[in-house]
């Protein structure tokens, strides 16, 4: 009865994950016909063109980028989570109510909304004009700064949530024994709540690296030609160039970076957890 249950998931996941990506992996072996068409070839030399500098620093401007705006996503979201913990039950739920309302609305229309905002005669510049602390307006649209600014606003709350998780079970009665015994509160962050907190530091940091380094809609549109990503370089290849063999290595080396960070971070989580 109970491997009855298993057997529609397991149907499930095989039709629409397993089965696409064992296509994309045999595509990945093809070589690219003179007018797009797939040529069967068995041949790895899509993983060898990969492996141009010209690609390569495409790789690592797309890890160094997730990599920044992660950072960014704990150190902004580590007090916000915080914060939230530490309030009342209404306003907890408040909160983070504010906190998930971006989702309401398109993912598209919130990344045009930040074009809005940063392009040359944009609402910052305006602003910071206006206040008189700059004299000619800053170019951030179309770079890479436009770029993290994109990713943390969109992945942001990936990072508070399982952060809020872990600091709201803390026992606060921890706390006060540190404080009891002397410890300076920079003493119980070090080694009471960050400790306590890191199984949601880990998996926050994994949420928000792993779209981030995927992302081609932000990257396209608040970046530019001059801050291609990974999945923009894959994008193209499937819809503009019409090399599938060579998107599909692509998107083979993005999976083997994206479960090397899982693996990582299990290790990390294994670690905290004794």
């Amino acid at each position: 009865m109970k491997k009855g249950i298993l057997i529609p998931p397991a149907l499930w996941l095989g039709v629409l994950f397993v089965a696409p990506l064992l296509v994309v992996f045999v595509y990945s072996f093809f070589e690219r016909g003179t007018y797009g068409e797939l040529v069967p070839a068995l041949s790895p030399d899509n993983y060898a063109r990969a492996m141009d500098p010209l690609y390569l620093a495409t790789l690592w401007r797309s890890v160094r980028l997730s990599l920044i705006a992660t950072g960014i996503s704990l150190i902004v979201g580590f007090p916000l989570a915080w914060h939230i913990s530490q309030r009342s039950e209404s306003v907890k739920k408040f909160l983070l109510v504010l906190l998930l309302v971006p989702f309401w609305t398109n993912f598209l229309v919130r990344t045009y909304a930040w074009i809005f905002i940063l392009r040359t005669e944009g609402l910052l510049n305006s602003t910071l004009m206006g206040l008189g602390l700059i004299t000619q307006p800053v170019d951030i649209l179309f770079t890479e700064t436009a770029v993290v600014i994109g990713l943390v606003y969109t992945y942001l709350p990936f990072m508070v949530l399982p952060i809020y998780v872990n600091a709201e079970k803390l026992d606060r009665r921890l706390l006060e024994a540190a404080r009891d015994l002397g410890a300076t509160s920079t003493r119980a962050f070090r080694h009471v709540i960050l400790p306590l907190t890191r199984p949601g530091i880990i998996s926050g940091c994994i949420l928000v690296f792993v779209p981030c380094l995927g992302a081609y809609i932000t990257p396209d549109l608040l970046g530019g030609s001059k801050s291609l990503m990974i999945g923009n370089l894959i994008q193209m290849q499937f819809l503009s160039a019409r090399d599938w063999p060579f998107g599909s290595a692509l998107s083979f080396l993005l999976m083997a970076i994206v479960l090397t960070a899982l693996y990582i971070s299990s290790k990390a989580q294994a670690e905290a957890a004794r």
